[in-house]
């Protein structure tokens, strides 16, 4: 495998700070608090040619040249990465699509998409020599953080609602984590997560304080052009909580455009899924602002987008605007629905979040918005194990 084209971190606001050494500990920008991004030589990336690929062992490391680890750096892998992209063509023929395609992110370690940026994030941290990470979560992210540091040697700390499902406390404890229950919602678990660990020294792995985080979800760009035989879908429809998914993408087309792996102009029109008790994104989109605020009194069955406030919100809704794309409300029954669907028509282990993309993608051919010859790809983000009770209720 070749080396890495990482150079420098720099803001992901106007604020122009950067750029920032790699080799340094970094989180939000200094300068105005907000996501920093992890750049990269694309100009030297164009020798890099796909075609070097095809010997590759099938997991997301697959990209290294653009992740963000340099020379002598190892990533800490357990097999993430090249999910399958299922055609769903009994489901097409249900909703009335010709090309529905799943991206089924369920087999991963630890059965959710989650396992992609905490893969990055931890083998950042471990090559910034890290000992204690920690990080604040609805569940599935923390499962994945305790999961990749037991196998780097770490410690991990998860900060966590009490009122979780239990598989989620219970995995982490499986993994050796420790594991803090706390009153509130996932931003309050954040607030007590910082003050915990500041004074520690911890090294944090939260959602876009952590630039691996989105850069192991940029792979799903990667993985979806390179499955598609480098095109890309009319559209991606994606469940969003933090939305490191939908912004890291939105980044991997670009970089593939830049170095030469993509066409440009085919990119994917990016629809955000939120739910009626939890929609601050939809709510800005709607409004045409460029920032979300919190949505007050969140509430889901869904708890990946049980997220009031997305510090990366401008992010989001600059992705959905630059790509002509949409942002989708559903109801907690439609998505409970369309997990039993999924795994009934398709056999698909549907995560609530995931099933939201295909009660949006209902919504978006009742509206005409959805073409029937189009080619919509449906992110499932996780499997429905840890959601069982749902199926009962």
């Amino acid at each position: 495998m070749g080396g890495s084209y990482f150079t420098h971190l720099e803001c992901s606001s106007a604020c122009g700070a950067g750029p920032f050494d790699p080799r340094d500990t970094h989180f939000l920008c200094p300068s105005c608090k907000l996501p920093m991004l992890a750049r990269y030589d694309l100009k030297a990336a164009r020798a890099w040619k796909k075609e070097s690929l095809a010997d590759r062992a099938p997991n997301m490391w697959r990209y290294r040249e653009l992740m963000p680890l340099v020379a002598g750096d190892e990533p800490i892998t357990l097999g993430e990465g090249f999910t399958p992209l299922i055609h769903a063509k009994r489901l097409g023929a249900t909703i009335g699509l010709d090309r529905p395609l799943i991206q089924d992110q369920s087999p991963h370690p630890t059965n959710s998409f989650k396992a992609r940026g905490l893969s990055a994030a931890i083998s950042r941290a471990r090559a910034l020599r890290a000992e204690t990470v920690f990080l604040s979560t609805a569940g599935n992210a923390g499962n994945a953080a305790a999961a990749y540091a037991a196998a780097a040697g770490m410690k991990c700390e998860v900060f966590i609602p009490k009122d979780a499902k239990q598989p989620f406390v219970d995995e982490c404890h499986l993994y050796g984590a420790n594991v803090t229950l706390v009153d509130g919602l996932i931003t309050d678990a954040g607030r007590i997560a910082s003050e915990t660990a500041t004074p520690r020294g911890w090294y944090e792995l939260s959602t876009f304080r952590e630039v691996g985080r989105g850069e192991g979800k940029k792979t799903m760009g990667y993985e979806l052009a390179e499955q598609l035989n480098w095109t890309l879908p009319d559209w991606i429809i994606y469940p969003t909580g933090g939305g490191t998914g939908l912004i890291g993408m939105w980044k991997a087309f670009a970089e593939m455009e830049a170095i030469g792996w993509l066409a440009s102009g085919q990119r994917p029109k990016m629809v955000s899924v939120q739910t009626e008790g939890c929609a601050p994104i939809i709510r800005a989109f709607n409004n045409g602002a460029e920032t979300a605020g919190t949505w007050e009194d969140a509430h889901t069955v869904a708890d990946g987008l049980r997220v009031p406030r997305a510090i990366a919100d401008f992010l989001i809704l600059r992705t959905i605007r630059e790509s002509g794309g949409t942002a989708v409300m559903v109801s907690d029954a439609e998505m409970v629905d369309d997990m039993k669907v999924m795994g009934r028509e398709e056999g698909v282990s549907a995560a609530p979040e995931g099933a939201a993309s295909l009660s949006a993608v209902r919504h978006l051919i009742a509206s005409g918005t959805i073409k029937k010859h189009e080619t919509v790809v449906i992110f499932n983000t996780g499997g429905a194990l840890k959601y069982l009770d749902l199926l009962r209720s």
